[in-house]
């Protein structure tokens, strides 16, 4: 029978135990055992079956799993833990041949419960590693079906490392060296060459992104970010790094191969694998360090990035591409959106403009609804906005460089309705997370009547700096102040309406005017001038009621929060100083510092730089810019409301009434001309009732002007609880511990003198809301705001 329990414990089928069922019993009929021999063989038929179905579900897992660290460890179970059984099985049997005092009594005699006892603590190991192996490849999954990923078995082990068994404990540091060796492998091949790992590449946290195209000039792959198959002990900076030096690397190849091709215009720099990069990835003992880990990137970063990096991406190609995000993107060329919106509208005009189908329109939302745009009609606007911009030029000015690049890389295009985005962010990708923070309220379709994203095409190497989620924010805050800017310049073209200010055209003169028909005739004109100018004056009290507000909203984001961080962030990245006016001006916020940030002297070295920022490092390598440009897009967010949904959605809402005022206004203009042309020069419509229709338009009017004003208050009283709710709470402009994720500058402040090293760039205090709010009181005191201004009655003079 001895014999028998070893085979068995072997994972040898044996008659003493019962396989074919799911139960661990010895068989009745097997050998004539007493109950309590039957009761010591039960531990040992789990313990032979655990070994039996351990042997063949590792060696499955070893054979099919798609993951090569899953392999790895079952191979390690395989190989080192159940091979050590299967020596202890040896072991014993060897001892009991020999007649070991230990296992063999008085005549021979091999007691049951000695054997029982040396293989108990086999249990509780086997069983646990049963628990291991059906987390990487549950029973109930075919061969083919994927299990657990490399990154989930690493965290999986580490926590089950947490024991109070020492056995255990041993067993699963052990594992956890085996599953972080093959990691390290993986990491090693995209840290040291830029290449993702041949086998288990799609285990790996970086992966090549298939849905973007390459660039045209080359075979430059891109690559981005899954945080699904990351493991937890490495931080986010330190995964964000990992892919910036292999995105690096990768490039520089695929320069290399496409200079020898004669296809690339500039020879790639030359990379040379540093032995102390080796040296570091070596150094990192299991289990791995987070710590470590980082400082270990961050020195192989910054040794790339003094002698590679800085010759592929230079700091002047980065300022080149953020002046042109800034200008066309954040609006700080006027210019370029008052074309913009001009020119989108005059092809709407141009395409639409049929007199039978406005005629139709009174009730619509705005003109421009039911319209069908085409992407024709997005490129012809842009297309005519570069025209004109270039057309601002003077022959004796230089050439602007800035303008050029935007042509080349600035696109317009139609939004797919579903997404709501051009670019859509992968949800591993990093950045994404402040993507996903923005209100949802969308303020793309204003321009046209169907979602349009003006964005920039990021060529490589600059996509080592941009990523798609950045694009993305930089599209969303552009179609957010877009709007605000198209509304000004809407409102403020109605004042070119001659016909609804003043008397236009001009009465009669001498010697008309002296005849009684012409004296009648001026008499009627006046009397219907005196009421159309009494019906219109609550309207353009609420139009200059409207202009104000989104003046004062439009310049404090343009100005304050945009046109100020740009400028901090600038001279942070060409490591200005502050100079001695600066110093002695007030803190961000107050009206010293935004009379000097809005003087006629130039703005740079005027803005006020944080202390902590003033020393800006000699060298700054693009990862650390990548980092400080994604704060720096954290607080224009945060700055911009954007993140706020009830402002967002009041102001919407305020922005697409306007609209539909203005247009009923002009619509009302069209009315009232073809009444004066028919009262004054008998030309009659006769399938048009125009008095009819004009009655209805001032209704409409006046119920339009009533919710504009509402519009105003909800946009006013939101303003005001945003200014309570953060100073009742003590809230910044921006809270750079919520986005830590999307800033991850944090994590590195512990460290050794890598970090030190590390610049840590604070983005710009913008004045507070009150500020806005003191502006609005100003105009509320004034009358210029609707709510209190005497002339917006709640009804027309009809009379």
């Amino acid at each position: 029978m001895l014999h028998e329990i070893l085979l068995s414990l072997s994972g040898q089928p044996s008659p003493l135990f019962a396989f074919s069922s799911e139960e661990d019993v010895v068989p009745e009929n097997a050998f004539p055992l007493s109950p309590p021999e039957k009761a010591l063989l039960t531990s040992l038929a789990r313990l032979s079956r655990l070994h039996a179905r351990l042997r063949e579900h590792t060696s499955l897992i070893s054979s099919s799993h798609p993951s090569i660290i899953c392999r790895a460890v079952s191979s390690a179970i395989n190989a080192h833990h159940l091979g050590g059984f299967q020596r202890k099985i040896l072991e014993v049997e060897k001892a009991i041949l020999a007649e070991d005092s230990a296992y063999v009594g008085g005549y021979g005699i091999v007691p049951l419960s000695t054997i029982v006892g040396e293989f108990s603590p086999w249990t509780r190991r086997l069983e646990w590693l049963w628990e291991v192996t059906r987390f990487v490849l549950p029973e109930n999954r075919t061969s083919s079906a994927h299990g657990c990923t490399g990154s989930a078995l690493i965290d999986y082990l580490r926590t089950e490392s947490q024991t109070g068994y020492l056995d255990l404990e041993e067993i699963a540091l052990h594992l956890i060296t085996v599953a972080e060796s093959a990691w390290m492998r993986q990491l090693s091949t995209w840290l040291l060459y830029g290449n993702l790992p041949i086998f288990g590449k799609d285990d790996f946290f970086i992966q090549k992104d298939n849905s973007s195209q390459m660039d045209d000039s080359s075979s430059i792959a891109n690559f981005v970010m899954q945080t699904s198959l990351l493991p937890k002990f490495v931080s986010l900076h330190t995964a964000s790094s990992i892919l910036f030096i292999g995105k690096t690397l990768n490039h520089i190849t695929a320069k290399r191969k496409g200079a020898t091709t004669g296809s690339s215009d500039s020879a790639a720099p030359s990379v040379t694998l540093q032995g102390e990069h080796i040296a570091h990835l070596a150094s990192l003992g299991s289990p791995i360090s987070a710590s470590k880990l980082s400082n270990a990137v961050d020195s192989i970063r910054l040794s790339l990035s003094q002698s590679v990096i800085s010759k592929l991406l230079p700091l002047p190609k980065i300022l080149e591409i953020l002046s042109v995000l800034h200008d066309f993107l954040l609006l700080g060329r006027g210019e370029f959106a008052t074309a913009l919106v001009s020119h989108a509208d005059a092809r709407l005009i141009e395409r639409h403009r049929r007199p039978s189908l406005l005629a139709r329109r009174v009730r619509a939302q705005t003109e421009l609804e039911g319209l069908v745009v085409k992407d024709g009609d997005v490129i012809h606007a842009l297309a005519h906005t570069w025209a004109e911009l270039y057309s601002l030029q003077n022959e004796e000015d230089p050439v602007d460089e800035s303008l050029d690049l935007a042509r080349d890389l600035v696109r317009l295009s139609i939004t797919d309705s579903k997404s709501g985005h051009t670019v859509a962010p992968l949800s591993d990708e990093i950045g994404s997370d402040l993507v996903a923070e923005i209100s949802d309220v969308s303020f793309e379709d204003l321009l046209f009547p169907t979602r349009t994203s003006l964005s920039v095409e990021v060529r490589a190497p600059l996509d080592l700096f941009l990523s798609t989620s950045d694009i993305a924010v930089y599209s969303r805050i552009h179609s957010y102040l877009l709007g605000i800017r198209r509304a000004q310049i809407r409102i403020n073209d109605l004042w070119k309406h001659s016909f609804l200010r003043k008397s236009y055209p001009s009465p009669w003169g001498p010697p008309r005017s002296n005849t009684p028909f012409g004296q009648s005739k001026l008499k009627l004109g006046r009397q219907r001038d005196n009421i159309r100018l009494s019906q219109m004056r609550p309207v353009w009290a609420t139009s200059s009621a409207a202009l104000f507000v989104l003046s004062e909203i439009g310049s404090f984001f343009q100005g304050e929060v945009v046109n100020g961080c740009w400028q901090h962030f600038r001279e942070w990245i060409q490591g200005g100083l502050a100079t001695a006016t600066s110093s002695t001006s007030s803190r961000p916020g107050t009206s010293a510092s935004l009379k000097s940030r809005y003087s006629d002297s130039p703005i740079e070295g005027r803005v006020d730089v944080d202390q902590s920022s003033h020393a800006a490092p000699q060298r700054l390598d693009p990862e650390t810019l990548t980092v400080a440009h994604r704060r720096y897009l954290s607080s224009l967010v945060q700055s911009l409301f954007l993140t706020d949904k009830p402002f967002t959605e009041a102001l919407r809402s305020l922005l697409s009434l306007i609209d539909h005022f203005i247009a009923l206004i002009i619509r009302l203009e069209s009315v009232q001309k073809n009444m004066d042309l028919e009262t004054d020069e008998g030309v009659v419509d006769a399938l048009a009732d125009y008095p009819r229709e004009e009655t209805e338009l001032l209704e409409a009017l006046r119920t339009a002007r009533m919710k504009v004003e509402g519009g105003i208050r909800d946009v006013v009283a939101r303003l005001r609880d945003i200014d309570d709710s953060r100073s009742g709470e003590g809230r910044k402009m921006f809270d750079l511990v919520k986005h830590a994720r999307a800033t991850p500058l944090s994590d590195r402040q512990n460290g050794s003198g890598v970090n030190a090293q590390i610049c840590q760039y604070l983005p710009r205090k913008t004045a507070g809301v009150d500020q806005l709010l003191m502006k609005l009181d100003f105009g509320h005191a004034n009358g210029s705001l609707g709510t209190t201004a005497p002339v917006l009655g709640d009804s027309f003079d009809m009379e």
